[in-house]
């Protein structure tokens, strides 16, 4: 039997050989490869081709979230688990928007992600406790049973909050552009629409939204 080969995305190198660990704990696991930014896991991913990625949110040259994109169209049977530190109900939304199939914090135990890639392995989707009660509180229940997300805080897009998350963590529009591979053009047009729709008037404004809504970090 082949084994399930799990790639791992995180840029700190400690919290990678603890995954490596802990995932190979289980027989038939192997890590097949470690990427220490997001550009990284989108190459890895395509050269290796894992069944699994352990995804970090946060990482340098390009967003976990643009990672995931990226990853699954290129390889849309790969199933990407979500590992962070933040607990945002609005990154959640943005994490499913953009296609992975799991979302554990790096405060759950290790059981709680070798759950989630067995669930994702059986083609299910997988939340640890915590995340599912964000799942529950931030949706609303229609009169004919039906689930309809509620409307999202000063209507950005996900990519809007993508590019939010970089400029009030202190990036140029050449440095969002690179990290989301966008032009420059369009970091400025998001960057000005963000505004907008914030009502801010100048970077201290972002990241005060930001910081409010745990997008720091």
């Amino acid at each position: 039997m082949q084994p399930l080969r799990i790639l791992v995305a995180d840029d700190h190198d400690v919290v990678r050989q603890g995954l490596r660990s802990l995932l190979e704990s289980r027989v038939g696991w192997e890590v097949c490869g470690e990427a220490s930014n997001g550009r990284e896991a989108v190459e890895m991913s395509v050269q290796l081709k894992p069944e699994i990625v352990i995804m970090d949110i946060a990482m340098p040259t390009m967003t976990g979230l643009e990672a995931t994109r990226q990853i699954l169209k290129a390889n849309p049977k790969t199933q990407v688990i979500v590992l962070t530190m933040h607990e945002s109900e609005e990154l959640l939304r943005e994490v499913l928007d953009a296609g992975a199939r799991g979302y554990v914090l790096k405060t759950d135990k290790g059981r709680e992600l070798i759950s989630a890639v067995d669930a994702v392995c059986n083609h299910n989707t997988f939340f640890t406790s915590r995340v599912a009660e964000m799942v529950l509180h931030g949706y609303l229940e229609t009169s004919n049973g039906a689930l309809k997300p509620m409307n999202r805080a000063q209507s950005l897009t996900p990519r809007e909050k993508e590019v939010l998350h970089l400029v009030a963590d202190g990036k140029s529009n050449k440095e969002v552009a690179a990290g989301l591979n966008i032009s420059v053009k369009t970091a400025e047009a998001h960057r000005i629409n963000i505004m907008r729709k914030l009502n801010a008037q100048s970077v201290v404004d972002l990241v005060k939204y930001a910081m409010r809504n745990n997008m720091l970090g």
